[in-house]
């Protein structure tokens, strides 16, 4: 690979205007390059040195291009970043992903390709996670792996440079290469008195949080920390209910309110079920905030210690029954008092994580298409991944009308069990490709 004696080499190109410089501040933490609404406002290529996860490497930001007819941009771009091509390691290809793809778009892609060096698509400007599907339309430049981002809000960005620095030497020095991983931020939420602060006491072994018999009397939110093989979780009890007056229904209420502004903070959801009182609609109610957001669930069944028949089996199927949709989330039998199966929570934890930021190849979804249009008559042209966090994955079908909800239901659980997604919600948008016979 170039620039093996020195440090990795990061080339950011793409159209003028598309958020190349922005990009290459977010990367790089510095105000270097020229910022503006005008198109080619970057007059040359800027080099700056970045770091990310103790791995050291410089971004050269191909600018310089002031053309006014799109067929210059390849020529122009090529005469300009020729040397920083030489040099680049990765190649970060900058694409608006407000706006079509345009026929410089195309040529540009073109040209990379032949470089044969591994480009990555970023597709700039997803701001919105609503927007965040648009970018599976990038995938016809033929370009893998494609990643959302925002420059300018810093989204996806840490998506963007796992992917880039995957294979980039890590620093020499021990005390930087020692560095745990991001800690997990873990919410636990339920109805009121279904064992929540008791729960948080018996992960983190504190006493931090009011735990009493009376529902609703955890004044507020508490965070705590604690440290298991190294990884870092952060748990957050979001009981914060104060009872008042006699109305259940009030504290019913405000546990879906607290459950639902955690939920948004958290990327682990522990919903809390009580084994006495069984799954009830409300569980099924705050556990669905929680799919909705598309964060990964952990249904957990307090107080089973005191559950008169303690069949797991039975039980388990009236969980599923209520939730019908939270078909993939693992359900733990526990009791937080006695602390017991409480430590089996950590792994599923990880676990989840794990899924939620999984990412599948093109190549590998290619393979999987070919393998289930053989078995079924489902007329799948491919498949890609538009994100993570939850995975997304964009289905390319010869039919102009939406999927049906039993086909999206079939190829969610194939992806599920075929890639071995654990705990976490899959999402999937169908796109038609009238006319098109090409990709497979």
């Amino acid at each position: 690979m170039a620039h093996s004696a020195g440090k990795p080499v990061v080339v950011i190109v793409g159209r003028p205007n598309v958020g190349k410089s922005t990009l290459f501040n977010a990367i790089t933490g510095t105000r270097r390059s020229i910022v503006g609404d005008e198109p080619g406002i970057t007059r040359d290529r800027i080099r700056g040195s970045a770091k990310y996860r103790d791995r050291h490497f410089d971004v050269i930001d191909t600018g310089g291009i002031i053309p006014n007819d799109d067929e210059l941009i390849p020529a122009n771009i090529l005469k300009q970043a020729k040397k920083a091509f030489e040099e680049a390691t990765q190649i970060v290809f900058v694409i608006d992903g407000r706006t079509e793809i345009t026929s410089s778009d195309r040529e540009l892609a073109q040209m990379l390709r032949r470089l044969g060096k591994p480009i990555t698509l970023a597709v700039n400007k997803i701001d919105v996670p609503k927007r965040e599907v648009l970018s599976s339309g990038f995938h016809d430049l033929g370009l893998d792996p494609v990643i959302s981002i925002s420059a300018e809000h810093r989204t996806g960005i840490d998506d963007l440079l796992d992917h880039i620095t995957a294979d980039f030497p890590e620093s020499e020095s021990p005390e930087e290469t020692v560095k745990p991983a991001r800690p997990i931020k873990v919410a636990i939420i339920g109805r009121p008195n279904v064992g929540k602060s008791t729960l948080l006491n018996s992960l983190t072994g504190t006493e931090r949080a009011i735990v009493s018999p009376v529902a609703g009397t955890t004044r507020d939110a508490v965070d705590e920390t604690v440290t298991v093989d190294g990884q870092e979780f952060i748990f957050v009890d979001t009981a914060g209910i104060r009872r008042k007056g006699k109305t259940t229904l009030m504290a019913e209420k405000l546990s879906v309110m607290m459950a639902r502004r955690h939920i948004g903070m958290a990327h682990i959801i522990i919903v809390m079920i009580d084994a006495l009182e069984g799954p009830t609609a409300q569980d099924a109610h705050i556990a669905g905030y929680a799919h909705e957001e598309g964060r990964p669930v952990i249904l957990c069944v307090n107080k089973w210690d005191a559950h008169p028949t303690r069949r797991t089996k039975e039980f388990t199927e009236e969980v599923r029954d209520t939730m019908k949709f939270l078909e993939y989330a693992p359900i733990e039998f526990i009791s937080a008092t006695k602390g017991t199966n409480v430590k089996r929570l950590f792994h599923l934890i990880q676990s989840a994580q794990e899924a939620m930021n999984k990412r599948v190849t093109t190549g590998e979804l290619n393979r999987f298409v070919e393998q289930i249009t053989r078995e079924t008559n489902m007329k799948v042209k491919y498949i890609t991944q538009a994100s993570v966090r939850p995975p997304s994955f964009v289905v390319f079908t010869d039919k102009s009308k939406p999927l049906h909800f039993s086909d999206e239901r079939f190829l969610i659980n194939q992806i599920r069990k075929h890639f071995h997604f654990g705990a976490t919600p899959i999402e999937i948008k169908a796109k038609s490709t009238p006319g098109r016979g090409k990709k497979a």
